[in-house]
C-alpha cells in the first residue's frame, strides 16, 4: 500500500484517545483512497502507541450558511466510476481491496482498545463500513444510516454480508435476540433508518443527544486517563452507558412498527420473486406498496446478487472470509458493462435518476450470471487474516 497522508483525514490525540476526523465535507465526508491510506497508517501506528480507545467523527458541512452534521456518505464511488471508464483496473482494485483492508483492521482491532464512532448525521455505504464493525456506534436526533448500494448498481459491501445477517433485532437492554427479515430488507431496499431504527435493531449501541456530544468526548478524555483502570480495560464502556439517553423510545421506530409486515415479505424468502409475491399478496397495504416501488427502482442485478451475497455471509466463519468474498463480487462489478456504471451515471453524473438496468428484468438474472459474481480472482484474491472479533 503506497503512503499517503491528506487533510481529508485529521488524526489527533487527546490524552490518551485518538480521534480521527474525517474532512472532506464538500462531498458530506466521502470516503477517498488516499483517507483509506491514512486512516489505515494511522490505526496501525496506534496499536502499539498505548491509545486506549479511538474516537471517530465527521466534519460538520455548510449549507445555506449553517452548519449541519454529517458522518460519512459513503464511498467515493463517482473517482472509482471514472477510474473504470478510464480502463485503471489498478484503482478500482486498490479501492475497495485497501478500503476492506481497512474495514478488517477495525474489526479486528485490539479489545483494550475500542473504536467509538459518533453518527451524527449521514452515515452511509463506506461511511457504515468504518464504523459498524468497531464495537460502539453512537446515534443521534440526527441520525441518517442507510446501504443504498442496489440503487447504483452494486451491492452492499464493506462487511455487509458478515454484519447484515448476523443482526440482533432488539436493543441489548431488553435483553431479547429475536431476528426476522429485516436484514434482507435493509440490504435490498437500502431503508434510511434513523436513531430508534438502529438501536432497536442493535446497529447501534447507543443514543445521545447532539447537544452532549462535547460533554461525551472530555468524559472520554479523562477516562482514558484513569491510572486505575487496567491495562487490559475498556475505558469507554462505563462512560457511554452513562451518556446513553434511556428515553428513546423504540416502539415508535419505523421497524418497530412495521416488523410484521417486513417478516412476511422478507423473512426466510429464498430469492427476490418469492419476496416480490409476498409484497404483492398484500394487496393495496402501504407498506408492500412503497415496498415494491422501491425495489423495482433497484437493479435486478443487485437485488439477485445481494441476497445470493447474504446467504453466503451467513455461513462464513470469520469476517475476513466474508470481506474476501465480497472483493471477488465488487470486482465483477467492475466490469466493463456492469450495471454500476449506470447506477452511477443515473445517480451521481447525468443525475437524471433514470438508469437501464441490463438485464432489465428480474426473469433474465439467472443463477448463471449470478454465480459469475462470486468466481476466484486467482493471483488477485483478497487475502485477509482469518481472525475476527465481530461486534454486533
Amino acid at each position: 500500500m503506497a503512503k499517503s497522508f491528506t487533510t481529508q483525514l485529521l488524526p489527533s490525540l487527546s490524552s490518551k484517545i485518538g480521534i480521527l476526523q474525517l474532512n472532506n465535507p464538500a462531498s458530506l465526508n466521502a470516503l477517498t483512497l488516499e483517507m483509506i491510506r491514512s486512516m489505515t497508517l494511522t490505526l496501525g501506528a496506534w496499536q502499539t502507541a498505548g491509545v486506549r480507545a479511538t474516537l471517530v467523527e465527521g466534519t460538520p458541512y455548510e449549507k445555506n450558511g449553517k452548519s449541519k452534521p454529517s458522518f460519512c456518505a459513503g464511498g467515493d464511488v463517482k473517482a472509482v466510476y471514472l477510474a473504470g471508464l478510464a480502463e485503471d483496473k489498478a484503482h478500482t482494485a486498490d479501492f475497495f481491496r485497501e478500503e476492506y483492508e481497512l474495514n478488517h483492521l477495525i474489526a479486528t482491532q485490539l479489545p483494550h482498545m475500542p473504536q467509538v464512532s459518533i453518527w451524527d448525521g449521514v452515515v452511509m455505504g463506506g461511511g457504515v463500513g468504518l464504523s459498524v464493525h468497531g464495537k460502539y456506534r453512537i446515534a443521534t436526533e440526527n441520525t441518517i444510516f442507510a446501504m443504498p448500494e442496489c440503487k447504483i448498481g452494486l451491492f452492499p459491501d464493506v462487511g455487509g454480508t458478515w454484519w447484515i445477517p448476523r443482526l440482533k433485532l432488539y436493543s441489548q437492554w431488553q435483553n431479547k435476540n429475536v431476528v426476522g427479515g429485516i436484514s434482507n430488507y435493509l440490504a435490498l431496499t437500502g431503508a434510511r433508518l434513523e436513531a430508534e431504527d438502529l438501536v432497536y435493531a442493535g446497529i447501534a449501541t447507543h443514543y445521545v443527544k447532539s447537544n452532549r456530544l462535547k460533554e461525551l468526548k472530555q468524559a472520554l478524555v479523562d477516562a482514558s486517563e484513569d491510572d486505575a483502570l487496567p491495562k487490559w480495560g475498556d475505558c469507554a464502556e462505563s462512560v457511554l452507558m452513562s451518556f446513553h439517553d434511556h428515553s428513546i423510545d423504540l416502539d415508535a421506530s419505523f421497524l418497530s412498527k412495521n416488523r410484521h409486515d417486513i417478516d412476511y415479505a422478507f423473512d426466510g424468502k429464498d430469492s427476490i420473486e418469492d419476496i416480490f409475491a409476498s409484497l404483492e399478496s398484500m394487496g393495496d397495504s402501504q407498506f408492500g406498496q412503497s415496498t415494491l416501488k422501491t425495489l423495482k427502482q433497484m437493479s435486478p442485478t443487485s437485488l439477485k446478487v445481494t441476497l445470493e451475497g447474504l446467504k453466503r455471509g451467513a455461513r462464513a466463519q470469520t469476517i475476513g472470509q466474508a470481506l474476501e468474498m465480497e472483493y471477488r463480487m465488487s470486482q465483477s462489478f467492475m466490469k466493463e458493462g456492469s450495471d454500476f456504471y449506470e447506477g452511477i451515471r443515473a445517480a451521481l453524473v447525468d443525475k437524471d435518476g433514470n438508469p437501464e438496468w441490463s438485464p432489465a428484468n428480474l426473469e433474465d438474472v439467472t443463477e448463471k450470471i449470478v454465480d459469475g459474481y462470486f468466481e476466484k480472482l486467482g493471483d488477485r484474491e483478497l487475502c485477509l487474516d482469518a481472525k475476527t472479533s465481530a461486534k454486533l
